[in-house]
């Protein structure tokens, strides 16, 4: 049978494994930072029906430009953001990869803050990007004097970064982004896939007068779309023609515009368990306390809990009860997902009875 050795893959790839965690069907799943709440009956309901009346034009392409769903998501975001300044894929992992293919490859490169989202070098190796990962301050937090020192002194082509990060849940404020802004000239990109969970202003604000600038956003984790693959960014005209030259024809189906443009439209609704998320993130990082463990501070619907003198006993221990959790690599840690009250309930429970 042949293998990959016995292939002519770029000899960069050579060793090399699929990007990915474990899909494993257990009953509480907590790994992937998913909303766990699931969409409500009645958006679901006019969702299917948006479906449904383009399944009878499936023998056409889709629209190449989805006008109507960029002005929707223009209007989501607001601050007299225009259609012609947002854009859309199939998920923001798509948005950065076209970012990465617009301004980077060959001869260019990208920075970025770690640990961090691990598809950042991914993606760069897929462009052939150059990507160097800096280490951030304590506790996982940037200040805006570091970042700008260190964007000045080794000026990326592309720098991102993530907020609130993934996996730590650490966030920035705008300082940092405008001092970050300021310190270089390339591409500054804003990964605010977890923006919905967390009480700083968005990024979106900055825009304005700042052409370099890029917000990339999901529909995956706050709006419980994970399975649709949306993504979208906002920034100036001119970064989204950018992307209009390097996209696939036709990249985002006629049923993804559709599902999407249905989900905006009751947007609030779609929303409407953020708070309930935060209260169960919040929960879990006042108990984890509680079992001799310590959470960090968290504005995403996950927390990375510190603590585990062995994180893989303790995720197999969780795995065999019903319960997955995530093991990024971290030492001593595990990254856990905020579900419902019911879900925080057991792996609370189940922890308590593993560590004793």
């Amino acid at each position: 049978m042949t293998n990959l050795d016995d292939l002519p893959i770029r000899d960069d790839l050579r060793g090399l494994k699929p990007y990915g965690a474990p899909q494993l069907d257990v009953p509480v799943q907590l790994n992937v930072n998913e909303n766990t709440f699931g969409i409500p009956e009645a958006v679901a309901l006019d969702i299917i029906q948006e479906l449904a009346s383009e399944v009878l034009r499936l023998n056409r392409y889709p629209d190449r430009e989805f006008i109507e769903l960029r002005g929707q998501f223009a209007a989501f975001l607001g601050h007299g953001l225009s259609a012609s300044q947002t854009w859309a894929a199939n998920g923001s992992n798509e948005i950065l990869t076209q970012i990465f293919q617009a301004f980077g490859g060959p001869g260019k490169s990208a920075l970025s803050f770690g640990p961090t989202y691990s598809m950042y070098p991914n993606i760069a190796r897929i462009t052939l990007t150059d990507y160097r990962e800096l280490p951030r301050e304590a506790a996982f937090e940037l200040s805006s004097g570091y970042v700008a020192e260190q964007l000045a002194a080794h000026k990326p082509s592309i720098a991102i970064l993530c907020n609130p990060n993934n996996p730590t849940g650490t966030s920035i404020d705008n300082e940092v982004v405008r001092a970050a802004y300021d310190a270089f000239d390339g591409i500054l990109v804003i990964d605010e896939a977890y923006a919905e969970f967390s009480s700083e202003s968005s990024a979106v604000e900055l825009l304005a007068g700042r052409p370099r600038l890029i917000v990339s956003r999901t529909m995956s984790k706050a709006f419980a779309f994970a399975g649709a693959r949306v993504g979208y960014m906002a920034a100036d005209e001119a970064v989204v023609d950018a992307l209009r030259i390097v996209r696939l024809p036709y990249h985002l189906s006629a049923l993804t515009q559709a599902a999407a443009r249905a989900a905006l439209r009751h947007a609030p609704e779609m929303l409407a368990n953020v708070e309930q998320i935060k209260v169960q993130r919040d929960r879990m990082i006042a108990q984890l306390g509680l079992l001799g463990l310590s959470a960090y501070k968290s504005e995403a619907n996950f927390v990375l809990v510190e603590g585990f003198e062995n994180p893989n006993e303790v995720f197999e221990a969780l795995l065999a009860r019903g319960v997955i959790v995530r093991n990024v690599g971290i030492p001593n840690t595990l990254r856990i997902t905020a579900g419902t009250e019911a879900e925080t309930s057991k792996l609370l429970g189940e922890l308590a009875l593993i560590l004793g």
